[in-house]
């Protein structure tokens, strides 16, 4: 049986969050159950074959998928939220994105060393979210074995700034 074309369950918000911004909108895919687990098995597939002990998911979006591709692919889940939303100890990554700075914090214990690690969220623009996440991931002692989208801007050149790890991502545009 054929897959579903997952560019079908996306849509483009025109003007958001500022005008000229095309957003690429997920709640389609997330609205439809056989897309959702397709979505979810092709990634947790890929996630597998890293063989992973954890996958992290970058706030918000990014736990949407992130702990259900832990789930499907037999890892455990990692939270990277924004400050103040996780009990302390923890470590924390300043970044720019493409509309101004951001910072995740993510607990100082949820990485053991030597910790086999893939990232997740579910766009890929400029490659700052996943690069500072990957610092911290890194700084606690894990390994990041890979990173992986549901989407993939190509033409903000996050794949090249993201070249130095194993890269996957469901659509691309």
């Amino acid at each position: 049986m054929a897959g579903i074309d997952l560019t079908t369950r996306v849509r483009e918000v025109p003007d958001f969050p500022e005008p000229g911004v095309g957003f690429k909108d997920i709640s389609p895919l997330l609205l439809d159950a056989k897309a959702l687990r397709q979505a979810v098995g092709e990634l947790a597939a890929w996630t597998s074959e890293r063989r992973a002990d954890l996958v992290l998911g970058a706030e918000a979006r990014g736990f949407w998928l992130g702990a259900a591709v832990a789930v499907e692919a037999g890892c455990g889940f990692v939270a990277a939220r924004r400050p103040g939303k996780l009990p302390p100890d923890t470590v924390s990554a300043t970044y720019a994105l493409e509309y101004g700075k951001n910072t995740l914090e993510v607990a100082a214990d949820a990485i053991a060393g030597g910790a086999r690690v893939v990232i997740h969220d579910d766009v890929l623009a400029t490659g700052g979210t996943v690069e500072a996440i990957a610092g911290l991931v890194e700084g606690l002692g894990g390994s990041v074995v890979g990173v992986n989208f549901v989407i993939e801007l190509s033409f903000l050149g996050g794949r090249e700034r993201l070249a130095k790890y194993d890269l996957f991502s469901l659509i691309t545009y």
